[in-house]
């Protein structure tokens, strides 16, 4: 069989963007080159609440090759109305505006932006610039607020707040044969991808500007642009071709693109904004937060009462909400349940979404509280939630469009060896280490968001498919490529996917694990609409073998449109393009959910996660040898880049489980590890065996590929994992995250 024929969608498939990344040909951001190209640094404040009494820019100024020092006294002119200043993913409140004022909201806020005719000039220049503050008083510390929580009074769009409650959860609580009540902290994590946060606004005359950014939304920050200078939309094009991570923090604008802008349409030049891997602290971040939890369960060990109430953190001036208590709700069966959430303000910047927003760190917190119920129960940890197990979202009453949960926990247990577990903590030892073995389950939204695409096909053979999609290093590029060339029937390498331009069709942020379902099923609905027009054209033509054919009787492969049943009877498409004299096929289509649908259903991506653990029993050292993440998320486009998506969650995972804490002076309101030396993420000594299984799961409701996403489910229940592993070795609950060594020891 010729390479063309095979079905593409499901087979592991190279990045077809994969040559130029590691050539270098791949430019990002920071990466473009305009003729008389400015560089801005932007000067940041140091101190957490207050005014700005004075700023002192004479020595700054007269660095040679500097142009101009902007401040809050000869800013630019921005919009007046704060809707101006939302994007498609802002929480409610007041977005920030950079240098709107002398008033500081938070440590790290940009107080100016020197720019110079070198990188080299604004930098020292920005060193120059000094500021006298009226200090006023700050408070960084969720604790200290934790007592002053209230419910945000509006909404972010697209969370759900906690549902009402069911049941009488306090009194089964009361009367339950077994029960626990517990804390859970959960520190602030910082997503530190590894391009640094850049904007290249290239001036082109007359405020027609074209913006070379770091965002998961092209349109979403062309869009922000356009609202606050007051451009018209068909002069502001923004590109993003290339991501070097985000996991989030590139959802909204950041400050970079402001002040890139601003200063292009100040001086009617281009201008270019990189922040600092230090600034890039003070731009969101996942928020802190404190779960308390009560789980209670029958003599059977049937879960009869579920209290979750979670308070958060978020900034004086925005309401960063998310999905954090919702998830106790629905990933279990239990009659009676209550669940709440809260905000507190902080003198921080406004958090912003990181991989699995809520669920991350949601889920961690009641997979401890489940493992803790299961062992005061003396329940296998795993049997406990089979018992458990919900069959429909009882949040909403709604039915899963399909849920393969029970063979992600099998095949996990068989993979992990999980009949091998103890039940009583502590009791394996290997030498010098007490090896323990912990489980999670993982469950994340399957969305199906609006979005547009354009097929187009030429006579040579070739497939353009373009929308307007990010590829953040999910493997956006290569998914659509297979997705047009298993639809033409093409080889992969005969279609060229264009993502990451404002100009194309339009699509969603890059988020939310949507990708996949949404672009992708809209391109196949533009592929599928070029072959309708195949057909017709083919039929009509003098002689044609396929004349007296159905659509449904043909098959497009190998470059051809053929009979079904007798493969040799067709034409190619060349062939059919030339005998009608066209230049090229096109059309754009669009894919959406259905409303009829959503009110009977609803989707989620599901996980069962396993973890293996050693500790040393004088040190308090964990070494994680193995770890098996099994996922149900319905038809796999790539299993290469799939797994590749599992892996880094799953990395993610660790790190929150047992290194990534934001370090803050809550007397002076300032990260303290704002560097990638003090902040600890995993690094390759910390990894070890990370096995992906994807089990078989069919979903014909989900969206047209059967297609769920899987962004996010790697990171949801992994830390939860490895924290009730560390039980198993010690005997010692880490209910405050990270579980670093000082813990293990002392608690």
């Amino acid at each position: 069989m010729e390479a063309a024929d095979i079905h593409h969608i499901g087979n592991p498939t190279n990045r077809v963007d994969g040559r130029l990344k590691v050539t270098g040909a791949a430019r990002y951001a920071a990466e473009y080159e305009a003729p008389g190209l400015l560089h801005g640094v932007i000067v940041s404040a140091s101190v957490a609440a207050g005014r700005i009494v004075s700023l002192k820019t004479e020595r700054a100024l007269s660095v040679p090759g500097v142009v101009e020092i902007f401040t809050h006294e000869n800013c630019g002119s921005g919009a007046w109305l704060d809707r101006n200043w939302k994007d498609e993913v802002a929480p409610p409140g007041h977005p920030f505006r950079p240098l709107h004022s002398d008033r500081i909201l938070f440590d790290g806020q940009p107080i100016a932006l020197v720019v110079a005719e070198t990188l080299e000039a604004a930098r020292d220049a920005a060193s120059l610039v000094t500021a006298a503050y009226e200090v006023g008083q700050h408070c960084t510390e969720l604790e200290v607020k934790r007592s002053q929580a209230y419910e945000p009074p509006e909404k972010r769009s697209g969370i759900p707040p906690p549902p009402e409650p069911r049941g009488k959860a306090e009194d089964a609580f009361e009367r339950a044969r077994h029960r626990i009540s517990a804390d859970y902290r959960i520190r602030a994590e910082h997503h530190n991808p590894m391009e640094l946060f850049a904007t290249t606004c290239v001036y082109e005359g007359k405020d027609k500007l074209t913006i070379y950014e770091k965002t998961q939304g092209s349109q979403n920050s062309q869009g922000y642009v356009t609202s606050v200078f007051g451009l018209k939309t068909k002069n502001v094009r923004v590109i993003n071709h290339y991501v070097g991570g985000a996991f989030g923090s590139a959802l909204r604008p950041q400050q970079q693109l402001f002040f890139a802008v601003m200063a292009s349409l100040e001086l009617k030049r281009s201008v270019r904004v990189v922040l600092t891997r230090s600034q890039m602290f003070y731009i969101g971040y996942r928020p802190e937060t404190r779960h308390a939890i009560s789980l209670a369960a029958d003599n059977e060990g049937r879960l009869t009462s579920i209290i979750h109430d979670a308070v958060a953190a978020t900034s004086h001036y925005e309401d960063y909400q998310e999905s954090l208590v919702n998830w106790s709700g629905m990933m279990y069966h239990c009659d009676n349940v209550k669940l709440s959430y809260g905000l507190a303000k902080l003198n921080t910047a406004t958090p912003c979404d990181m991989r699995a927003p809520g669920a991350a760190v949601g889920v961690t917190a009641l997979e401890c509280a489940i493992d803790e119920l299961a062992h005061a129960a003396g329940i296998d940890p795993l049997e406990f939630r089979k018992r458990n197990f919900a069959t429909l979202d009882e949040n909403t009453g709604k039915q899963f469009t399909s849920k393969a949960l029970g063979a992600c926990y099998e095949q996990g247990a068989a993979s992990i060896g999980w009949e091998r577990r103890s039940a009583e903590p502590g009791a394996v030892r290997d030498g010098h280490e007490l090896v323990g073995l912990g489980m999670a389950t993982g469950m994340w939204e399957a969305a199906l968001m609006k979005a547009s695409a354009e097929a187009k096909l030429t006579p040579d053979g070739r497939l353009q498919v373009s929308t307007a999609a990010s590829d953040i290093g999910t493997g956006t590029w290569t998914i659509l490529a297979q997705i047009g060339a298993d639809a033409l029937g093409l080889p992969v390498g005969a279609v060229t996917p264009l993502i990451g331009d404002s100009s194309l069709s339009a699509s969603p942020v890059e988020g939310g694990s949507w990708t996949a379902a949404s672009n992708g099923s809209a391109v196949l609905a533009a592929c599928e609409a070029v072959k309708q027009t195949v057909f017709k054209h083919a039929r009509k033509m003098a002689n044609s073998p396929l004349a007296a054919a159905s659509f449904d009787e043909v098959v497009f492969l190998g470059g051809r449109i053929a009979l079904r049943t007798d493969p040799d009877r067709g034409l190619s498409l060349a062939e059919v393009m030339h005998a009608s004299d066209l230049r090229e096929i096109k059309a754009s289509r669009k894919a959406a959910p259905k409303l009829l649908q959503m009110r009977k259903y609803v989707s989620y991506t599901h996980s069962a996660v396993f973890a293996e653990v050693r500790v040393d029993r004088d040190l308090g050292i964990v070494r994680i040898p193995k770890i098996v993440c099994a996922v149900a998320a319905g038809k796999i486009i790539n299993p290469k880049t799939a797994r590749s998506q599992i892996l880094g969650g799953v990395v993610m995972g660790i790190g929150m489980a047992l290194h990534e804490e934001a370090m803050t002076d809550h007397r002076l309101g300032k990260i303290m590890n704002h560097n990638f030396a003090e902040y600890h993420i995993p690094a390759h000594a910390d990894i070890a065996d990370i096995k992906v299984i994807f089990v078989d799961e069919q979903d014909d409701k989900v969206s047209p590929l059967g297609v769920k996403g899987l962004g996010e489910i790697g990171i949801v229940g992994t830390a939860a994992a490895v924290a009730n592993a560390i039980f198993n070795a010690t005997g010692k609950r880490g209910r405050d995250f990270p579980i670093t060594l000082d813990k293990i020891i002392s608690g």
